[in-house]
């Protein structure tokens, strides 16, 4: 589940338990909204520590080596083949 996934469970159940009143028989609604936007909000706890965790960026341990240009050597032009 992303990111977004858990900003819709948290306005899913603010919508359950804030603006609704209707009355089911066995089924508490804001109850049901309580517990999606803590579901919610741990999502979106998890998602932000483990988006962070991917953000880091390790220097390399070893150094990096660069290959060295050498002049191109085509038979011609080093006395060869004159």
């Amino acid at each position: 589940m992303g990111l977004g996934g858990c900003i819709i469970l948290i306005a899913v159940g603010a919508i359950l338990t804030f603006a609704t009143d209707w009355n089911m028989e066995g089924v508490n609604l804001d109850l049901v909204g309580v517990i999606l936007m803590i579901v919610g909000l741990i999502g979106v706890t998890t998602f932000s520590s483990i988006a962070r965790r991917r953000r880091v960026v390790v220097p390399p341990s070893q150094p990096v080596v660069t290959e060295e240009r050498h002049p191109r050597r085509d038979g011609y032009s080093d006395g060869y083949g004159v």
